[in-house]
């Protein structure tokens, strides 16, 4: 073992001892933002650097479940990433697809699909809708894989969603204005049902949510963390949940 490695492990362990486990966040929403930077950084291809940002993926939910995490959303395809070349978005909607039927077949996560499937095509769609099955009542970590998903396009849908659904009851335009609150818009989310990320981390020094669970972080702590996603070790990810344990979350009182 390498020195560098040697001092890297001690001081990994050291910021874990110090940890406070009573304030880990339950949900930590994840940017996984880097990968192709990081593989022209190292000389590789595109298609190189997603790959290695999906194999960092089941090191980051084994970090998760050593401290306590109950829910993770990864970001694994926006909406605005389907307007890529098409040599580049289908080397990387097939490691997606890769990724996912892991996740599902590991046995130690609850799947659950994040997105429009309208967007996506046929075989994605059909390699989500067998995880979430396979993996959807699995007694551990639930792990939301955000694919084909926007935070604007998110809001619409659940609006959309809402709107169709009081019509059906026989409610009036009218009426719903009158009564609509927050919580009815929560209830048709695409994560309706599970609490709000209490932390989202976006790796390779980019400072924005870039429409990520827009309506879900109102209230998220963020950490910011200069690396490319499959740089992202272990002291990156305890880092970010010292930082957040430091904070004083006050919800606006």
């Amino acid at each position: 073992m390498k020195l560098r490695d040697l001092v890297y492990k001690l001081y990994a362990r050291r910021v874990e001892d110090r940890l406070d486990h009573t304030r880990v966040p339950k949900h930590i929403g994840v940017i996984l933002d880097g990968n192709r930077r990081w593989a022209r950084a190292s000389g590789g291809t595109a298609e190189q650097g997603h790959q290695a940002g999906a194999e960092k993926i089941q090191e980051l939910l084994g970090w998760c479940a050593e401290t306590d995490v109950e829910v993770v959303t990864l970001w694994l395809l926006s909406t605005d990433n389907l307007t890529r070349p098409e040599n580049e978005l289908l080397p990387l909607v097939g490691i997606i697809e890769d990724t996912v039927r892991d996740l599902a077949s590991d046995g130690r996560w609850r799947v659950h699909h994040v997105g429009q499937l309208d967007l996506l095509p046929g075989r994605t769609q059909q390699v989500l809708k067998e995880a979430e099955e396979q993996a959807g009542e699995v007694d551990g970590i639930l792990v939301n894989v955000a694919v084909g998903y926007g935070g604007r396009q998110e809001i619409t849908d659940a609006v959309r969603s809402l709107l169709s659904d009081r019509a059906a009851r026989g409610a009036s335009l009218g009426r719903l204005a009158e009564e609509l609150t927050v919580e009815d818009i929560s209830e048709h989310l695409y994560t309706r049902g599970q609490p709000d990320p209490d932390l989202v981390i976006r790796t390779s020094g980019e400072q924005r949510l870039s429409g990520f669970m827009l309506w879900q972080s109102a209230h998220s702590e963020y950490y910011f963390c200069e690396v490319f996603w499959p740089a992202f070790r272990k002291v990156d990810f305890l880092r970010a949940l010292r930082d957040y344990a430091a904070r004083n979350r006050r919800y606006g009182g």
